[in-house]
């Protein structure tokens, strides 16, 4: 049991330190290492994980993190600690490191153009995830693909608020299913 344990730690931890582009450009990176190379969790249960990191407070990653910590451990708190310190570990002492050096090399051009750099490559792992999470498991039948379209018209097109679009898709989904 405790080998679980320092599986949980490196993976989230390595999560953590390359996840650039904030919670959801992180969600391809959990999905693979958890659903695919340690098999903790089923593409099913991992989209289930996404839906209630959403909708409770917090980062998603974070959130994410804590529930499968939970559950790859058979349910422990203590699995639930260490994956939720694991994935925030890197972020802390990136930062750290970064308000010490950051005011000393702000202009360099080096620095200016890896910070250009990450920026189309957040977006990209943000629309990985995207696509990611276009899958059966999502969409049964034509009611989720209203339910997608009339989220993203009420949020593109209308400029609707997330805490209005995601109420009032659970009162749909509950109506409808």
């Amino acid at each position: 049991m405790i080998e679980i344990y320092g599986q949980l730690f490196y993976t989230f931890f390595k999560i953590g330190l390359f996840g650039f582009g904030g919670g959801y450009a992180m969600l391809s990176m959990i999905q693979y290492e958890v659903v695919e190379a340690h098999q903790w969790l089923t593409a099913g249960e991992f989209t289930d994980i996404i839906a209630i990191s959403q909708v409770t407070p917090g980062p998603i990653a974070i959130n994410s993190a804590t529930y499968i910590g939970y559950t790859a451990t058979g349910g422990t708190a203590l699995g639930a600690a260490i994956a939720t310190f694991a994935v925030c570990l890197p972020s802390v002492i990136i930062m750290v490191l970064i308000c010490r050096f950051f005011m000393l090399f702000k202009k360099n051009s080096y620095v200016m153009a890896a910070m250009s750099g990450m920026n189309p490559a957040a977006t990209g792992l943000i629309a990985a995830v995207a696509i990611l999470l276009m899958n059966e498991q999502n969409f049964t039948g034509y009611a989720g693909v209203l339910i997608f379209i009339g989220t993203f018209a009420l949020s593109y097109f209308f400029k609707w608020g997330v805490i209005r679009i995601i109420i009032l898709a659970a009162i749909t989904g509950y109506l409808i299913y």
